[in-house]
């Protein structure tokens, strides 16, 4: 960031951030950035692609000063992974980080708020990373992390809207009993009324269109080969662009849940770790995009982000846009997860558009 020309710093949430200074001190903020951190036994463009092209951009203007300010964001934190929550990073720049966010616990009891500390941040001072002002508008790179693009031959595609989420946990709790001498009618197995539930989980996703429902962890104790299983604790994550298609998924799989617990004699417990909202892009800035990507020479897909964004959050506050690169294979969260040179070069030429045309709307505006 230093060698392209921006001051850089961390914020007290561990966000990397650079300014990048326009013609004039008191302009405007264009913000570009995606994230750092990644899932366990991920590939190597998951966010911090996006972050990579946004230096690009301002490499290559080598100095040339625009009508608005770029200020780069490498977001600490997205996934959700170690805290079971998502998008700690840019939550902080839109003053979201608040007490309940701060008191989350990872796997080992240490605290959002300890594990900043750690860091040798200051989490009394989260409320310092809020963006400026001065903030008008919000530009993320990403890799698709799906099948589209490639199944249409196209390199990048704009995206108008992200899907919502909800992410919780089904826990049923039984009894543990020896495996060799406790009669199947009398036991109370969590595991066999989880492997039921999540049955009915593909079940309802398959069956109502474009919705995505997933299970992709499951708790089991004592664990041992030997004795039945007396706790299941499963993830849940249901996504849809509609929210009502996705909320009435979500209550009809935790009845379900109930339901099937009550049959065999087991306990219940559903925990709401995210409800979050979909999100319309903004117009303006998403067809700026298009327009981008077409003078890059290539035709863009206009389309739905299934996955979750840094951008989904920004666009609550500020106007905010969204380009996706093709994802070979369909591949992500995986080791196998890449990209063509290609495409990050059309990227890359449909971004230095993008601030063009930005420069002349804006010169125009304040001429």
């Amino acid at each position: 960031m230093e060698d392209a020309g921006l001051s850089a710093s961390l914020d007290p949430v561990g966000n990397l951030r650079g300014l990048y200074p326009a013609r004039t001190r008191t302009a405007p903020r264009l913000i570009i950035g995606s994230h750092l951190d990644t899932v366990p036994d991920a590939g190597a463009f998951d966010g911090i692609l996006g972050v990579m092209i946004g230096l690009a951009l301002i490499e290559h203007l080598n100095g040339t000063r625009l009508s608005f300010q770029i200020e780069l964001v490498g977001f600490s934190e997205e996934e959700g992974v170690r805290f079971k929550t998502p998008f700690i990073g840019s939550r902080t720049l839109v003053r979201q980080a608040g007490r309940d966010l701060l008191s989350r616990e990872d796997a080992n009891g240490i605290t959002v708020e300890q594990a900043i500390a750690d860091f040798g941040l200051r989490p009394d001072r989260i409320g310092d990373a809020a963006i400026d002002s001065s903030a008008f508008g919000f530009l993320e790179f990403h890799i698709e992390q799906g099948p589209v693009l490639e199944s249409l031959d196209r390199s990048l595609g704009v995206v108008n809207a992200i899907a919502g989420q909800t992410r919780g946990e089904i826990i049923f709790s039984g009894s543990a009993n020896h495996a060799g001498t406790t009669p199947m009618h009398l036991r109370r197995d969590a595991l066999a009324g989880a492997s039921e539930w999540i049955g009915h989980v593909e079940d309802i996703a398959r069956s109502t269109r474009n919705l995505v429902a997933t299970v992709g962890r499951i708790e089991v104790a004592p664990g041992a080969g030997n004795v039945i299983a007396g706790r299941a604790c499963m993830s849940l994550d249901i996504r849809h662009s509609d929210d009502e298609i996705r909320i009435a998924a979500t209550k009809t799989l935790v009845d379900l849940a109930h339901s099937i617990a009550q049959q065999r004699r087991l306990c219940c417990e559903w925990r709401l770790d995210l409800e979050q909202a979909a999100v319309r892009l903004d117009p303006a800035l998403s067809d700026m995009a298009v327009e981008a990507v077409r003078a890059a020479g290539t035709d863009p897909v206009i389309m739905v982000s299934g996955a979750g964004h840094d951008a989904m959050i920004l666009a609550e506050h500020i106007p905010s846009s969204m380009i996706f690169l093709r994802s070979p294979g369909g591949v992500s969260h995986h080791p196998d997860e890449t990209v063509k040179i290609e495409d990050v070069h059309d990227a890359i030429v449909a971004g230095i558009c993008f601030l063009n045309s930005l420069d002349e709307v804006i010169t125009g505006t304040n001429a």
